[in-house]
């Protein structure tokens, strides 16, 4: 379940009470603006249809993650441990779980398959610090679409997502779950080093799977 979430809310993109930059968009019409953009340029790129994986890489790390909170994600993520955690563990787990969501959304937007993303739009209040933005993603030939909320906030350099709902199920819990139970097991050190060492499995894969298409 958790793997299919992830990937769904890598198909669509692709509490700071700070006054938002005035030349920031709204957060609806910023999510419509990331999909129609991301998925304009996958569907205009050969290579990216194609699955260059360090092409993708590059797509999601430069227009997909900027908007996202890492270290509000990661904090609601890991829970109450995050308060244990010491500066230089929050930093390499915000490090790995961004990592880990980067080569989530490059696996995602490879398949995609001219899904259409509809963005309801927001009655937004001055004073609203926090919103969810809610969509939907519809397939070509099915008659059910798959429902994305995007919870955002608003900070000093403009909107951010800081968790993503598919189906009535939050990203940031399915993790939290995970998350607790390694590090009753092996400690905020060994939650570290299990992120890092997918990562690491996950890139070196990525890797043979490219050598072996090109050949």
């Amino acid at each position: 379940m958790k793997k299919t979430l992830v990937l769904l809310c890598g198909m669509l993109l692709l509490g700071a009470t700070a006054a938002v930059r005035a030349d920031a968009p709204d957060p609806d019409v910023l999510i419509k603006n990331t999909v129609r953009e991301v998925l304009d340029i996958v569907r205009n790129d050969n290579e990216l249809r194609a699955g260059n994986q360090k092409k993708m890489l590059e797509l999601v790390d430069a227009k997909v993650l900027p908007h996202f909170n890492f270290e509000h994600m990661t904090k609601l993520a890991v829970g109450k441990s995050w308060r244990k955690a010491t500066a230089e563990q929050k930093q390499a787990l915000m490090s790995e779980f961004r990592i880990m969501l980067v080569r989530t959304y490059t696996k995602a937007f490879t398949s995609y398959r001219d899904q259409v993303v509809e963005v309801r739009p927001l009655k937004l209040d001055a004073a609203m610090a926090e919103v969810t933005v809610k969509t939907s993603i519809v397939k070509p030939g099915s008659q059910q679409p798959i429902l994305v909320d995007y919870d955002m906030e608003k900070m000093p350099d403009g909107w951010k997502v800081y968790d993503l709902t598919v189906e009535g199920v939050s990203l940031v819990t399915s993790y939290r779950g995970t998350f607790a139970d390694q590090i009753q097991q092996v400690g905020i050190d060994g939650l570290i080093k299990t992120l890092v060492d997918k990562n690491k499995s996950a890139a070196t894969n990525a890797e043979q799977a490219e050598k072996a298409d090109s050949k």
